[in-house]
């Protein structure tokens, strides 16, 4: 048994959609008492730290209906069965971009909301970025818009509220250490 273990009675799914999928769960405490639990099911997902040569972070602005206004983040996206976190890093940077990479550096995974979630998001670092004549197209739901931006007008973003998400918050703050080290 893992230490605080939570054992599953019953499980009930609610909802199945194109991303996630909801279920319902009773569950046995690790002091014998029973609690109900809400977890979110998702494929896991990839984000990139876009470098270009002269030192600029991609961003993309796009629009999240969930907090009903825009934001500044690294370009990301789901992973499809079956695929490797770096073939999705890849496929993302040009689908959102239009850029490909030829230096990859994996960073770091971590679960984004363990207390209801299971996503698991791996981290990559793309330097090496060229410019793509015929690169993927976005998904027909996505309409982004490019910036690139120094490190130090990241920060001035975070500042002013522009970036809130955790992904892109740790992509300037792996930045920030990098550069002080």
């Amino acid at each position: 048994m893992k230490k605080f273990e939570e054992k599953t009675l019953t499980e009930e799914k609610i909802f199945e959609g194109r991303v996630i999928s909801l279920y319902h769960q009773n569950v046995e405490l690790p002091n014998g008492k029973t609690s109900t639990r809400e977890i979110v099911k998702h494929p896991g997902a990839v984000a990139v730290i876009p470098i270009t040569d002269e030192g600029k972070i991609v961003l993309v602005e796009q629009y999240r209906k969930a907090l009903e206004r825009s934001l500044l983040e690294i370009p990301a996206g789901k992973l499809e069965k079956g695929e490797k976190p770096l073939l999705t890093a890849k496929r993302e940077l040009e689908e959102e971009t239009g850029y490909e990479a030829s230096e990859w550096e994996h960073i770091q995974s971590f679960y984004t909301s363990p207390g209801f979630a299971d996503e698991y998001i791996h981290i990559y670092v793309a330097k090496g970025l060229k410019k793509l004549e015929n690169s993927a197209q976005l998904d027909e739901d996505e309409f982004v818009e490019l910036l690139e931006l120094s490190l130090e007008e990241c920060i001035e973003e975070l500042n002013k509220g522009s970036i809130h998400d955790a992904k892109t918050c740790y992509a300037i703050q792996y930045l920030q250490l990098l550069k002080r080290n």
